[in-house]
């Protein structure tokens, strides 16, 4: 018991760390390249755009692969498949999104080039530093997509094996749901409303079961 509580407390925690994390540095990154003449931006913020990449790449997928590592053991007695789909989904997700943030770290030496070029160059400086931001972006959904799909195997085996309570289950199942969906629809085209409504929910389950293990841990009489 005493062993599930603490996986219990340090999965609540990783969890919280994990979101803040990539949270913390894309809004480093996204202050940065979302306005006009961005480059230039990037030449100035250079050690800003490291730092959030740090955050989103090593920080995060430290702690994200290791969320369903925690969990392998709890969940597997209840269903070797879904754990293991879990896990998968996990690295799959987490290889996708740190490549995405390659992509925004390879703006820094673009950035000296745009600098240090003329102005007739700097329309194909700009055009490049797109397509690097577009990258990320789509690298972003296409993780996101995945990691909603381990979700899904994640609440599954949650729902199935009574460790937290139902209706939290079920609520997580929706938000990776609607997750998944959004997603995909911003693979196609991006849309803020979709985008909000597409991480809110899983978002919001996320934190509130993260709070609910390191309070309450796994419910005993499941786990007997």
């Amino acid at each position: 018991m005493n062993t599930h509580k603490t996986a219990a407390r340090t999965f609540g925690i990783f969890f919280i760390i994990t979101f803040l994390s990539y949270g913390i540095g894309g809004a480093l990154i996204d202050s940065i390249v979302t306005v006009p003449d961005f480059l230039s931006n990037v030449y100035a913020n250079q050690t800003q755009i490291v730092a959030g990449v740090i955050l989103m790449a090593i920080v995060h997928s430290f702690l994200n692969i290791g969320l369903p590592i925690i969990m392998l053991p709890i969940l597997e007695p209840y269903s070797k498949r879904l754990a293991y789909g879990y896990l998968s989904a996990a690295i799959m997700a987490t290889t996708i999104l740190a490549v995405g943030t390659l992509f925004l770290l390879m703006l820094i030496p673009l950035s000296d080039g745009y600098v240090n070029a003329g102005s007739s160059a700097a329309p194909y400086f700009e055009s490049i530093g797109l397509l690097l931001t577009q990258g990320g972006s789509y690298a972003y959904h296409m993780g996101m997509a995945l990691w909603a799909i381990g979700g899904l195997l994640f609440v599954s085996v949650l729902y199935k094996s009574k460790l937290v309570p139902r209706p939290l289950s079920i609520w997580g199942i929706i938000g990776y749901a609607i997750l998944l969906v959004g997603s995909i629809l911003e693979i196609f085209g991006h849309n803020a409303v979709v985008e909000l409504i597409g991480v809110a929910p899983g978002g919001l389950f996320e934190i509130v079961l993260s709070i609910w293990l390191i309070i309450k841990g796994f419910n005993s009489s499941a786990i007997e």
